[in-house]
């Protein structure tokens, strides 16, 4: 590994040339970051999946609704109740 001149925790590999940070700290720091990154994209999807379901709920109700209003009306013009 060749040190980088100016950064005392990046060397680069001789062999595919890749720049390697040796900062155990950083590395631990990233992983950290990376997990909550992907457990907040998580609790968004969960949030969109609990809306979505709020939504067809909704829906269901409303039809039902809807299909209780058309049955009595039917039924308010076959018995001439007003």
């Amino acid at each position: 590994m060749i040190p980088i001149e100016g950064h005392k925790n990046l060397f680069r590999d001789e062999k595919s040339g890749a720049i390697v940070n040796s900062d155990t700290f950083e590395y631990n720091q990233y992983i950290r970051m990376k997990k909550e990154r992907q457990k907040q994209k998580d609790e968004i999807n969960e949030l969109k999946t609990d809306v979505q379901q709020i939504k067809n709920l909704l829906m269901e109700l409303i039809n039902e609704h809807r299909s209780r209003q058309d049955w009595t009306r039917k039924l308010k013009q076959k018995f001439w109740i007003f």
